[in-house]
């Protein structure tokens, strides 16, 4: 994408959010309530009081969920910059879950220097691995990608389901469903008291970090790019297209078993199997509207974050709910969808327009 095509992105979406916004407020007028005060109530539950103290709750909230739609979302454009669309990153997090929780809960007293990085390991692995799969079955078998992740998307969380209320189900009381807690010495520290945001935010930020480094300023980037934008075209110039998606798949299931960990370790202490809320294809939306460029993902996923947290707060002070933020958000990704056609149409018009006024000048 060149500059005078970015800089149009650019425009187009900043339209559409104006716009998704102006029709949430007219929702909100036509509901009999005042939309100067629903977006006020939204933006003071996204930043709290930042007055009294800068990194309060509200604003640790919504970090913590930028930070989730932020990995799920690069986890997306790593394999899709590369031609492979990785629809299963939900059922990757969830064995990325269960892995590091078992065996966070089996190394019970071990250091956390030994049994830390195995936490670690096991994510990854088991996130990566269940990628693999329909990566293989995409670059050997031609068998198309979204079908395959949809499919194995409900076989893992199923199985992560019946294994944390069947065979690993702890036999702590008061605990319904769910294994065995990890020690506390591996948990992730909360920074903000009351809040969700954990010390993992750390690690998300180095993770964004190396991605927008190798998608943007490397040859692998480049080679990335050039792959998903035309195969055929990358193996005539020397690329080798097929292990460059699967490792690119590979990379996308292990950020995705990250994620995985990092809720387990920072907010629920063992595996729980309604621990998320389908976060990974609410980070695929913002890959998708940001066409999968990791600088792009990160800044729309904190302007989803501040949409999703301070809604909440919305709806309990004023009243409006908390739904009508997923309509803004429908009405964005409608017009980004819509973008080329819209653009396209505008130009032609132009077009047919300059030689009436040709035609006329003449006259």
């Amino acid at each position: 994408m060149n500059r005078q095509n970015r800089v149009q992105y650019l425009i187009s979406l900043l339209v559409s959010v104006v716009l998704a916004l102006l029709v949430g407020a007219l929702i909100m007028a036509a509901t009999g309530h005042n939309p100067i005060d629903g977006y006020a109530a939204l933006i003071s539950g996204a930043f709290g009081d930042l007055s009294k103290k800068f990194l309060n709750r509200n604003l640790a909230n919504t970090l913590y969920k930028t930070g989730q739609l932020c990995i799920t979302g690069l986890a997306t454009a790593v394999a899709a910059q590369a031609g492979i669309f990785n629809v299963g990153g939900e059922g990757q997090m969830y064995l990325g879950a269960l892995a590091s929780a078992y065996v966070g809960a089996r190394l019970v007293g071990v250091s956390p220097v030994i049994a830390l990085p195995l936490c670690f390991l096991a994510a990854i692995l088991s996130g990566a691995l269940y990628a693999l799969i329909p990566a293989v079955l995409k670059v050997k078998l031609k068998i198309n990608e979204v079908i395959t992740t949809i499919l194995m998307n409900s076989i893992a969380i199923y199985f992560c389901t019946y294994m944390a209320n069947g065979p690993l189900k702890t036999a702590e009381k008061g605990i319904t469903q769910g294994t065995d807690a990890v020690d506390s010495a591996f948990r992730f520290s909360k920074l903000v008291a009351g809040s969700n945001l954990t010390d993992s935010i750390f690690c998300i930020a180095v993770i964004a970090l190396i991605v927008w480094y190798v998608m943007s300023r490397t040859t692998t980037g480049f080679q990335m790019k050039l792959t998903g934008q035309n195969e055929r075209f990358a193996r005539f110039s020397g690329i080798k297209a097929g292990k460059l998606a699967i490792v690119s798949m590979l990379v996308s299931g292990a950020m995705c078993g990250l994620l995985g960990m990092f809720e387990t370790f920072g907010l629920q202490g063992r595996f729980k199997p309604d621990f998320s809320n389908e976060f990974y294809f609410d980070g695929m939306l913002v890959a998708m509207i940001m066409r999968y460029k990791p600088m792009g993902i990160i800044l729309m996923s904190f302007f989803f974050g501040i949409l999703k947290m301070g809604a909440v707060t919305m709806q309990s002070k004023t009243g409006i709910s908390s739904e009508l933020i997923l309509i803004v958000q429908s009405i964005i990704i409608f017009f980004m969808a819509a973008e080329e056609g819209i653009v396209a149409s505008l130009r032609a018009r132009r077009v047919r327009k300059v030689p009436t006024a040709g035609k006329e000048a003449d006259s």
